[in-house]
């Protein structure tokens, strides 16, 4: 037996499940922080879930028999296009096609019915002239960890939404995180404006693939992921 890890309602993705990439980010770091993790099944918010670590290099997240998430420490090798400047991340942001008719209006990250310093608020839009979408995001004071940075669980929540709407945009149905493995090379300063961007990897039948990154506002690369969404409904 492991022990448990519960996640808080603040911190939601779809309606009463936790938000998938702070979920990974919180299990990537019992694993030392660079991993690939799997999400199973959704996993319910303010209820303890079992972690089962095998060896120093792999875990699983249970309730009773079931797998919600499997997680693997691994290298994660993220080619990320060029960076974008943060005024053309707030360009972006002011593209964001989903304040109105958002299919996840709570969630952490993205969703536009949180207030400011409760969500993360990160709208990404398209950037004019390149392939990519970007937004501005500057970290609330209560992300962060000892070192006055934030903290690696909310960058991997920021490298999580972000690929969506980089690869489902206009949408194809409700897609849902799959996989997210992730990265974080630098310090993201709580306080301090970055850049946060998306890109398309491509698509395999109800998979979609996209990768995100975040950056210093010097084009420094701060964190990278790579995600693979899936498609659970058609477009109505």
């Amino acid at each position: 037996m492991g022990d448990t890890l519960t996640i808080r309602s603040r911190f939601c993705g779809p309606a009463g499940a936790a938000n998938g990439g702070y979920l990974a980010g919180l299990l990537a770091a019992r694993l030392g922080g660079e991993a690939e993790v799997t999400l199973r099944q959704a996993v319910p918010l303010e209820r303890p879930a079992v972690v089962e670590v095998s060896g120093s290099d792999r875990l699983v997240l249970r309730a009773g028999d079931a797998v919600l998430v499997e997680a693997a420490r691994t290298s994660v090798d993220v080619t990320t296009p060029a960076p974008v400047s943060l005024a053309e991340a707030e360009a972006g942001a002011g593209r964001f096609p989903r304040f109105v008719a958002h299919p996840i209006p709570r969630c952490f990250v993205c969703g536009p019915q949180r207030a400011a310093g409760d969500g993360l608020r990160i709208f990404p839009g398209p950037v004019e002239g390149r392939d990519v979408v970007a937004a501005p995001w500057t970290p609330d004071a209560s992300l962060a960890g000892p070192d006055g940075a934030t903290r690696p669980e909310f960058l991997w929540a920021a490298l999580d939404c972000t690929g969506a709407f980089a690869v489902n945009e206009p949408p194809r149905g409700l897609a849902l995180l799959g996989r997210l493995a992730a990265r974080v090379v630098g310090r993201v300063p709580v306080g301090e404006a970055c850049v946060v961007m998306g890109w398309s990897l491509g698509a395999e039948g109800r998979k979609l693939h996209a990768g995100t990154a975040i950056f210093s506002p010097r084009g420094e690369l701060c964190a990278a992921a790579r995600a693979t969404w899936i498609l659970v409904a058609p477009r109505p």
